[in-house]
């Protein structure tokens, strides 16, 4: 049973809630940026280094841990992927892309902070994605780990990990819907 009269282990510094404040807000703009379809402004949120990396469930259940020799379902080794993806979804260059343009509401919840080193911070979140086109409504949901770079003056994502929990996926799976 928890003492609620001393939750000593919720009280944080000040510094450790800017610094989860700051972090929140990022992911809350990167979000929006995806449900907006604002993707130049979201390719901005990326580092000209970063992995963006949705590793597969493989047959035993596990998630796949190298994609470089392993199967992936997205996989990107810098933001030139990331960036090639985006010209093909603003030019209608991609199947999972095609008129009408889909709709999307990402949510977002429990964002923890799970290792701060100097400039750098590790996050973990869950989150669940709406996903309306053709008068249907998916839903995507798992969670994230992200490397997140606060030495600029804004935040930049050095590395995104994203585990898509649906056992069963109707159609493709592109950067917007997750």
């Amino acid at each position: 049973m928890t003492n609620l009269t001393k939750p000593a282990a919720a009280l944080k510094t000040a510094g450790e809630i800017a610094t989860l404040e700051t972090v929140r807000a990022f992911l809350y703009r990167e979000a929006r940026l995806l449900d907006e379809r604002k993707f130049d402004d979201w390719l901005r949120c990326y580092h000209p280094d970063s992995e963006f990396w949705m590793p597969a469930w493989d047959v035993d259940d596990q998630l796949t841990e190298d994609p470089q020799n392993e199967i992936s379902l997205i996989y990107y080794e810098n933001r030139g992927g990331i960036e090639d993806r985006v010209f093909r979804i603003k030019t209608d260059r991609s199947s999972a892309t095609s008129l009408p343009e889909p709709r999307t509401g990402h949510n977002i919840t429990d964002i923890e902070i799970v290792e701060h080193d100097g400039d750098q911070v590790k996050v973990r979140f869950n989150w669940f994605t709406l996903y309306f086109r053709y008068n249907t409504t998916d839903t995507y949901f798992g969670t994230s780990f992200y490397t997140i770079d606060l030495a600029g003056g804004e935040p930049v994502i050095m590395k995104k990990k994203v585990v898509l929990k649906n056992d069963y996926i109707h159609h493709v799976v592109d950067v917007y819907m997750i």
